[in-house]
């Protein structure tokens, strides 16, 4: 039998001023096991060197790595799980999370890194 998920994004912070990173609008997901959950972020930087995380954290737990997506002039890529991948643009991020599963439920942290290569 199907399981309704409910997957809530947050917002982590840029590090510098001026850097900014929110949820975009639609911030519950519902979703069955087995389908497939987007979860997106909308960023802003002058910087041209731009690391984007994406973190869950479960009830009492601290938060856990997810996986890490440069973007613009930083290209390098890491996944803690294959389920997880992210895409990136130059003003946004997205992460697809495929088979979920109940134990996806939790909080998710999407969060702006920005700096020299």
């Amino acid at each position: 039998m199907d399981r309704c998920l409910i997957l809530i994004l947050i917002v982590g912070t840029g590090l510098v001023t001026g850097d900014n990173i929110e949820p975009d609008k639609g911030t519950e997901k519902n979703s069955k096991e087995t389908e497939t959950v987007k979860l997106s972020c909308s960023y802003s930087t002058s910087s041209e060197y731009v690391r984007l995380y994406w973190y869950r954290q479960y009830p009492n737990k601290e938060p856990q790595y997810l996986l890490r997506k440069g973007a613009r002039s930083y290209s390098s890529k890491h996944t803690s799980d294959d389920r997880f991948q992210s895409t990136t643009s130059r003003t946004s991020t997205e992460l697809t999370i495929t088979a979920v599963r109940l134990s996806d439920s939790a909080l998710y942290y999407c969060a702006l890194r920005v700096g020299a290569q």
